[in-house]
């Protein structure tokens, strides 16, 4: 995701035996493959043995209307332990566009990414005179599939299955004037009927999840599914404490959710939210204060229900890790920032860097909660932003800028959870990424990857917020970004020597992949596209062995999904975004009714770079605009098979 400094930008399939949802198992002799191409004259029903992407191509105006919507060209090729193959298609099945009426599971609608304020009530977008709507988000973002043992929702006829969609912001009010940040994250629970012999997924109920308790959401962004079932959101951006006053965007989401521009306090967000689905098809949120307070995009849960891998999207970021006390229990632990070694590189022949971890502090939500809300920030800290000449001060780079800190006496632990970031730099941690964003796990290797959508700034020699301290070296910018791969293992220790409660430490940093930056070639992209550039969503598919990866590109004049078999080493373009939208709402589950099913939506199409876009904007702009209601739309779905035709034997 993009920072607040560029608020303009943005810069399920079934799959081994069917085409609708293209399934990883139960691949039965009675399969029926409808458009699938199948070696031999009768369907086999040995095992799976493996599963190999074919890319598509990325469109160009040869065709305008396949940059203007979501493209999908590619395709899947199934082998079995008989060494028998199939061949499935591809394509893209939307749930609904924002700003859809959809059903509310009572007989009536609701508007799809509505917005509503601290007391469910829908926000008004009053710019344009006699054109009065409620808002609705342009920018769907983090999405998990999963399901519950018992529902009591109406109108199934298959199975129950529900999603959680969070809406991240919306991009302008209807008079074009800036609304990032400005309003409260509405997210949503959908209630699918899985049809029993196809996997297809049909919308029966869209319900908004209350989040008054947590005092509203701030821009949720990327998430992901937790080993026990429930949605881990984010919120991305925290709010500077410190020069909130002077804040105009978080004035503005204050009057929008409490209708007062000096109700809402910072130190209520940039914390991790959870929901959990119940049977009827509602949703209950909690917000957990003791994992950090830092630009939360998308963690992840590890195999132990315990350990939690965070990233860190912004300038002066950091790796953090949160070891929950009790399973399946994010409601006290212990917070860590990583530090690197030397050898830091992105050179993904190069052997890496070793992470050792610095023990942040210990805490419960209940007691971070009772601080953010009755301390100030000056309670916490004494934060300078010239040189005072004052030994008991010490320079960090909090997002790019100078900042000269003293912790007050006795409040460590505030400063820990409250002030992470600028706290974490004080304690010696290597706050030197810029925007780490999704991260995920290979459970089978012991591998946790992070997506770094771009290397800039703070990562390289004498640019902007760099520091010798953290580790983190590059000799030039590269925008475009890359993957790193952390091992993982147990038996590690704190700065302290204490240990570290966890088999899923992180130990060791390396490059996976690496974009590649270019001069802007015919149709205007600046990074090669026919690599990975600007990642951002990551998710992990243990069956297929394949780490999908959506970008958040200002390089790419069309964003992509992409596959890539960590085996075979091969990566695979499956779909291509509409001209300046933004890939979210990645999300993999491989086996739901023995389902696989990998989601992705996408944000603010037709959002024109003009260095980037310039060479296709006239042409592609009035596509846009009828595509998605008039770019105030966006689409939530999932991939899937094409046509519709299996049945599991």
């Amino acid at each position: 995701m993009t920072s607040l400094q560029q608020p303009g930008r943005r810069t399920a399939l079934k799959f081994l035996a069917t085409a609708p949802m293209l399934p990883l198992s139960t691949l039965g002799a009675s399969t029926l493959l409808g458009g699938c191409a199948t070696t031999g004259t009768a369907m086999s029903s040995a095992p799976f043995a493996s599963a190999a992407f074919s890319a598509m191509a990325a469109p160009t105006l040869a065709n305008p209307a396949a940059m203007a919507t979501t493209t999908v060209a590619s395709s899947l090729q199934v082998t079995l332990q008989d060494g028998t193959t199939r061949a499935y298609k591809l394509a893209y099945e939307p749930f609904f566009i924002t700003g859809d009426q959809v059903p509310d599971g009572k007989g009536g609608t609701v508007l799809a990414g509505g917005y509503v304020d601290i007391l469910n009530k829908p926000i008004f977008d009053k710019s344009v005179p006699g054109k009065e709507r409620q808002f609705f988000s342009d920018c769907p973002d983090g999405t998990s599939l999963l399901q519950l043992p018992t529902t009591t929702v109406k109108g199934i006829k298959g199975k129950a299955v529900f999603a959680v969609v969070q809406f991240e912001y919306t991009n302008a009010d209807q008079s074009g004037a800036d609304a990032y940040g400005t309003l409260p994250s509405p997210i949503a629970v959908l209630t699918l009927d899985q049809d029993p012999t196809t996997g297809k997924l049909t919308l029966v109920k869209y319900h908004n999840v209350d989040t008054s308790q947590a005092q509203g959401l701030w821009i949720t962004c990327g998430s992901s599914l937790s080993p026990w079932g429930t949605h881990l959101s984010s919120e991305e951006y925290e709010p500077d404490a410190f020069s909130v006053a002077d804040n105009k965007v978080f004035k503005s989401f204050s009057k929008n959710l409490f209708g007062d521009e000096s109700i809402a306090n910072p130190y209520h967000y940039g914390h991790q939210p959870e929901v959990t689905v119940n049977p009827d098809g509602s949703g209950t949120l909690v917000k957990h204060y003791c994992m950090g307070r830092l630009s939360h995009e998308l963690i992840q849960v590890m195999p132990d229900n315990r350990t939690a891998l965070m990233g860190n999207d912004a300038t002066n970021s950091g790796l953090f890790m949160f070891v929950a006390d009790k399973e399946k229990q994010l409601s006290a632990g212990t917070l860590y920032v990583a530090k690197l070694g030397a050898g830091f590189s992105i050179d993904p022949a190069a052997p890496g860097a070793k992470i050792s971890w610095i023990k942040l502090g210990h805490a419960t939500s209940d007691d971070i909660e009772k601080m953010a809300n009755t301390l100030k920030p000056t309670d916490i800290m004494d934060v300078r932003k010239a040189d005072p000449s004052d030994a008991s001060f010490t320079k960090i780079f909090y997002n790019g800028t100078a900042n000269w800190i003293k912790v007050k006496p006795g409040m460590e632990k505030a400063a820990a959870f409250l002030e992470t970031q600028r706290y974490a730099y004080l304690m010696g941690g290597s706050m030197g990424f810029t925007k780490m964003e999704g991260t995920t796990v290979n459970i089978k290797d012991k591998i946790a990857y992070s997506a770094l959508q771009n290397i800039q700034d703070s990562m390289v020699k004498d640019g902007k917020g760099w520091n010798a301290q953290s580790g983190i070296t590059v000799n030039k910018a590269l925008i475009a970004g890359g993957v790193m791969a952390h091992n993982l293992a147990g038996g590690q220790a704190d700065q302290t020597g204490a240990a570290i409660k966890s088999e899923w430490v992180p130990h060791q940093m390396r490059a996976l992949f690496m974009g590649e930056d270019i001069a802007s070639d015919a149709l205007g992209n600046l990074a090669n596209p026919d690599m990975v550039s600007n990642p951002d969503n990551l998710k992990f598919s243990e069956k297929l062995r394949t780490l999908f990866i959506g970008e958040d590109s200002s390089t790419h004049v069309n964003n992509f999904v992409w596959a890539y078999n960590v085996d075979t080493k091969k990566f695979s373009r499956l779909m291509s975004m509409p001209v300046g939208a933004e890939a979210t709402g990645l999300g993999v589950v491989d086996d739901l009714n023995g389902w696989t099913y990998i989601t992705t939506n996408f944000q603010h199409p037709g959002d024109w770079i003009p260095k980037l876009h310039g060479k296709v904007q006239a042409t592609l702009d009035p596509l846009v605009r009828a595509n998605y209601k008039n770019r105030f739309g966006a689409a939530v779905g999932y991939l899937t098979g094409a046509p519709a035709a299996i049945k599991l034997g």
